[in-house]
C-alpha cells in the first residue's frame, strides 16, 4: 500500500520546491551558486561576472534565451570585488541587502518596513521581469521596475516626469562594462511631453512631442509581430508603457552605450536579437544637428539638412542652420505655413485649455510667437502608425 502513495508524495514535494524558487525570505538568502527563476521560467536573477572581469553583480536576465541578456542590475556602479561574491539577503525589515564576502553592504533597498499580522513578506521575481517586495496582503512596497538600468521590457510604467535619476534609463559604459555612462534617457523635465536622450547634460536626441495619441503601434511587414507604445495621463504627469500580444517574442527597449535608443525582438529562427527600430536615425536627426530653422530630410536617398520654406542657409550648407529671407512684419501680411510630419521645436511653451482656433489666434497676436502646434491631450483618439 505504501508504494501506491509514493508518486503522490513525490509530486507534492516537487511542487513545493518550484514554488519557493522564485522568492527570497529572511530564512532563504541567495548565494553565489544559486539562481531565482520566475514562476513561469521567463526570467532569472543571480550573481554574474562579465567577460574578462572578476567583478560580480546581481542582475536579472532572460532565462530561456541562450544569449545572456541582462535587463536589470542592482549594483552596476558598485560591483563586488572580493574573490567570493557574497550573498543577497532579505531582511526582517523587508529590505533586500547585497553583501560581499566580508559582510560589507554593497547595495540595499530602504523600505525599513516590518509587516504585522500573519503571513510572510517576501521578495519575488515575476514573469514580467519585475523583482518586487510583497507583503502578505499582496501589496508591493518596492519594485525593480521603478529603478531601471538601461532597459525597458513590456509592462514597465516608465515615468516621463523627471523627479529623480531613478526615472532615467542610463546606458552601460561599454559592451562589457555595466557601470553608468554619460548617456541617459527620460522625460523632458520642462513638460513631460517628449523623451530626450542626454549626453552628460547636453541633449543628444529627442523624440517628437506627444500629440495626444493614446496608442502608437509598430508592426513589421511579412511578420505577425506587433508592439504598442501607450502613453497614460495620471493627472500628475505621464508615463509610457510597452505592450505586446500574448505569445509574442521577447522585446526590449535599450539605451545602448553608443547613445542609440534601440528596440529589439528575439528571433527564435536565428537565435539572435533583431533590431526593428532605432534612434537617432538618420544621423542628422541628432539634437540640433541641422541648426536653427533647419530640418533633417529623411525622404531622400541620402538624408540631409535642409531649410524650411522662406529660409536660406547660414553658410555653405544647411547644417549650420538657416536664416529668414525676409523679416516678419508682425501681423502685417504675415501668415502661417503648415509643415506636416515635423517635430515641434524644442523649448516650446506648453499652454493648456485652448482650442485650435484660440491657439492660432494667440500666436498671431504675439509678435514673439513664430509658430504653433496643436494637440488635443484631453480627448485622445487611438491611432496606429506603421513601420516596415
Amino acid at each position: 500500500m505504501a508504494m501506491a502513495y509514493l508518486p503522490v508524495f513525490v509530486f507534492l514535494f516537487m511542487v513545493v520546491l518550484c514554488q519557493s524558487d522564485d522568492r527570497l525570505t529572511p530564512a532563504k538568502p541567495l548565494l553565489p551558486n544559486e539562481v531565482l527563476i520566475s514562476g513561469g521560467g521567463v526570467f532569472a536573477l543571480g550573481f554574474f561576472s562579465l567577460k574578462n572581469s572578476s567583478r560580480s553583480y546581481v542582475g536579472i536576465w532572460y532565462n530561456n534565451i541562450p544569449e545572456r541578456t541582462y535587463v536589470w542590475i542592482a549594483n552596476r556602479d558598485n560591483p563586488i570585488t572580493t574573490n567570493v561574491p557574497g550573498k543577497l539577503v532579505f531582511t526582517n525589515s523587508s529590505d533586500l541587502v547585497l553583501l560581499d564576502s566580508t559582510g560589507r553592504t554593497i547595495w540595499t533597498t530602504t523600505n525599513n518596513y516590518t509587516a504585522g499580522g500573519g503571513g510572510e513578506t517576501a521578495s519575488i521575481l515575476l514573469d514580467s521581469g519585475n523583482l518586487v517586495i510583497r507583503l502578505p496582503n499582496g501589496t508591493d512596497i518596492w519594485e525593480s521596475f521603478s529603478y531601471p538600468t538601461d532597459t525597458i521590457v513590456p509592462n514597465v510604467n516608465f515615468s516621463l516626469n523627471v523627479a529623480s535619476s531613478a526615472t532615467l534609463l542610463v546606458a552601460w559604459k561599454g559592451p562589457d562594462d555595466p557601470s553608468s555612462s554619460d548617456f541617459s534617457m527620460g522625460g523632458d523635465p520642462s513638460s513631460g511631453l517628449q523623451i530626450i536622450v542626454w549626453n552628460g547634460t547636453q541633449p543628444y536626441w529627442r523624440r517628437a512631442a506627444w500629440g495626444g495619441e493614446l496608442v502608437h503601434g509598430i508592426f513589421q511587414n511579412n511578420t505577425s509581430f506587433m508592439m504598442y507604445q501607450t502613453v497614460v495621463d495620471t493627472g500628475d504627469g505621464y508615463y509610457m508603457q510597452l505592450t505586446v500580444p500574448d505569445g509574442s517574442p521577447s522585446i526590449r527597449l535599450t539605451l545602448d552605450y553608443t547613445g542609440m535608443s534601440t528596440f529589439r525582438r528575439w528571433n527564435n529562427n536565428t537565435s539572435s536579437w533583431k533590431i526593428f527600430s532605432q534612434f537617432p536615425y538618420p544621423s542628422c536627426d541628432r539634437y540640433a544637428s541641422c541648426g536653427p530653422f533647419g530640418y533633417c530630410d529623411d525622404t531622400v536617398p541620402v538624408p540631409a539638412c535642409k531649410c524650411l520654406d522662406g529660409f536660406e542657409p547660414n553658410g555653405l550648407d544647411s547644417s549650420k542652420g538657416c536664416r529668414r529671407k525676409d523679416e516678419l512684419k508682425c501681423g502685417d501680411g504675415d501668415s502661417f505655413f503648415t509643415l506636416p510630419s515635423m517635430k515641434t521645436p524644442d523649448k516650446f511653451l506648453y499652454i493648456k485649455n485652448r482650442s485650435l482656433d484660440q491657439c492660432a489666434a494667440e500666436c498671431r497676436d504675439n509678435c514673439s510667437c513664430t509658430a504653433y502646434a496643436y494637440a488635443n491631450l484631453q480627448n485622445v483618439d487611438t491611432t496606429i502608425d506603421t513601420t516596415s
